[in-house]
C-alpha cells in the first residue's frame, strides 16, 4: 500500500469513488455528500492546497482523503462537550473507500497513515466531523481511538458529531 499527495489525473479514481459513497448514503438514507458535493473543483481545490491524498493497492486508487493541517473554523465552537485538545490539529475529510475493496481495514490504513503524517509535522491531535447519522463512520473512528468530544454545526448550520484522537 502507497499513500501519497493527489495529482490531477486521479481526478476521476477519486470521484468514482465519491460517488459510490454517495450513493450508499442516499440508499441508507443519509443525507450527506448529496446535491452534488463533492465534486470535482472540491478535489482540484484540495489538490491546490495540498490537501487531497490517496491510497493505492498496486498502481489502483482504492481509497482517498483530505487532510488539512490549517485549522477549521467550524470546529471553533463545539456544543454538549469539549475537544481534548486545544493545541494544532490534523483535520481529515472527505474519507472513502472504494466499493470493491471495502471491509479490508483500508479506512483505518488511511488514519495510520495520516497519523504518520502527523508525527512528522510534531501534531499530537486529529480532529474529524460526520454526520449524526453514519453510524459506519463513527464506528471506524472509534475503532481507531477517537472519541466522540460534541456537537459543531457547518457553515451552511448543518450538524456534525465531532470526533477527536490525541496521538
Amino acid at each position: 500500500m502507497k499513500f501519497r499527495k493527489t495529482v490531477e489525473a486521479d481526478i476521476s479514481s477519486i470521484m468514482t469513488i465519491i460517488r459510490q459513497a454517495q450513493d450508499y448514503f442516499k440508499d441508507k438514507g443519509i443525507d450527506q455528500w448529496q446535491n452534488g458535493y463533492p465534486n470535482p473543483e472540491v478535489i482540484r481545490k484540495d489538490i491546490a492546497n495540498g490537501h487531497s491524498y490517496v491510497l493505492l493497492k498496486e498502481d489502483n486508487i482504492v481509497g482517498t482523503a483530505a487532510i488539512s493541517f490549517d485549522g477549521e473554523n467550524t470546529y471553533d465552537d463545539i456544543y454538549e462537550g469539549q475537544w481534548l485538545s486545544n493545541d494544532t490539529f490534523a483535520v481529515i475529510h472527505r474519507i472513502a473507500v472504494d466499493n470493491d475493496y471495502k471491509g479490508l481495514g483500508l479506512s483505518s490504513i488511511i488514519i495510520e497513515n495520516v497519523e504518520e503524517l502527523c508525527k512528522s509535522k510534531g501534531v499530537s491531535s486529529i480532529k474529524v466531523d460526520t454526520h449524526e447519522d453514519n453510524l459506519s463512520m463513527q464506528r471506524l473512528l472509534k475503532k481507531n481511538g477517537f472519541q466522540f468530544c460534541g456537537i459543531i454545526y457547518l457553515e451552511d448550520k448543518s450538524k456534525r458529531v465531532a470526533f477527536e484522537k490525541l496521538i
